[in-house]
């Protein structure tokens, strides 16, 4: 059974630093694209980062370039989102998605079959 686990949010002042956490069951990330989006209040859920790793392919949101990375743990199951410089336009619940074909083109939650129960980022001095 496919089960993604999110972790690592949380309250941040404005500037600092958070790391989340995907944790998979039932597949590897070495199998599977991996999908980070947010979701804030009254808005759309929208990319924030795309990444195969079997081919490297990766995408980012304009607004993640240059703040946010990813990485993954040795086994394979665990993903990591490393998001810097956090600004108030940042807050919202952050979700991990996986899905076995991606277009490479974007990153759209609809091509996502997986999902997280998100978890909450609040940025606030």
């Amino acid at each position: 059974q496919v089960q993604l686990v999110e972790s690592g949010g949380g309250l941040v002042q404005p500037g600092g630093s958070l790391r989340l956490s995907c944790a998979a069951s039932g597949f590897t990330f070495d199998d599977y694209v991996i999908g980070w989006f947010r979701q804030a209040p009254g808005k759309e859920r929208e990319g924030v980062l795309c990444f195969c790793s079997s081919d490297g392919r990766i995408y980012y949101a304009g607004f993640g370039k240059g703040r946010f990375t990813i990485s993954k743990d040795n086994t394979g199951n665990t993903m990591y989102l490393q998001m810097n410089s956090l600004e108030p336009e940042d807050p919202a619940v952050y979700y991990c998605a996986s899905t076995a074909h991606w277009s490479g083109f974007g990153c759209s939650s609809n091509e996502y079959d997986y999902w997280g129960q998100g978890t909450q980022v609040t940025v606030s001095s």
